[in-house]
């Protein structure tokens, strides 16, 4: 299990996360109807630390932060205790989102390699969400991307390996989640904020889930 010592020099937070199978679907929206919706998700005069329409807690908007040097540029860190997102960067600094993370035992700390992005993907519930929530029945053969996919507008899909673990990284239409403990397994994000990241994160890159257990002492 991931500890966070060693992790980024900040200040302290919350984070959540939840789980998904991939559809391979033959529709997918059109470049003009992904436009649409990024617009609809999007605030008007968006600005990515100071827009909050949707209400966060202001330490939840994005920021960036100093980072220790010897964590790579690319790579994700998510800190499960203070429920933040940090994608490092060159020179030592490393941008933080607020996240929201798995309910009780269903978030699964380790190292996960990304391997597939989908702008506004499909979404199919596995066996176990829709047993855990029946609701969720009405998607078991999958549901279209859109705003209100659980989904949301952009994911990351995270393997350990070749193997797919259903973990993601994604868009959430229920921002009022962030900073709580809120889904099935993967790590949700605001759609604005994740949109931005989204084009930032290269195929290949590691990403590191640490524990929702652990301590770890920050700085600004």
């Amino acid at each position: 299990m991931l500890t966070r010592r060693h992790f980024i020099a900040t200040s302290a937070a919350l984070f959540s996360a939840q789980i998904s199978n991939p559809v391979f679907a033959s529709t997918w929206p059109t470049t003009s109807q992904k436009a649409a919706w990024d617009a609809q998700v999007t605030p008007a005069n968006f600005d990515l630390e100071t827009s909050n329409p949707w209400g966060l807690q202001p330490r939840f908007l994005p920021r960036r932060v100093e980072s220790r040097p010897s964590l790579t540029p690319g790579d994700i860190h998510v800190d499960a205790v203070a429920r933040y997102l940090y994608h490092i960067e060159e020179g030592g600094t490393a941008m933080r989102y607020g996240v929201a993370i798995a309910r009780g035992n269903l978030y699964e700390p380790g190292t996960y390699t990304i391997r597939r992005k989908v702008e506004w993907p499909h979404w199919t519930p596995t066996k176990s969400m829709i047993e855990r929530n029946p609701e969720y029945a009405e998607f078991e053969n999958g549901q279209e991307p859109g705003p209100s996919n659980a989904l949301g507008s952009r994911a990351l899909y995270l393997f350990v390996g070749q193997r797919d673990t259903y973990l993601r990284i994604h868009g959430t239409p229920q921002a009022g989640s962030i900073g709580g403990r809120a889904s099935s397994g993967c790590v949700r994000m605001v759609m604005a904020h994740i949109n931005e990241l989204y084009p930032r994160v290269a195929i290949g890159s590691s990403a590191f889930l640490y524990s929702a257990e652990d301590s770890v002492t920050a700085r600004s």
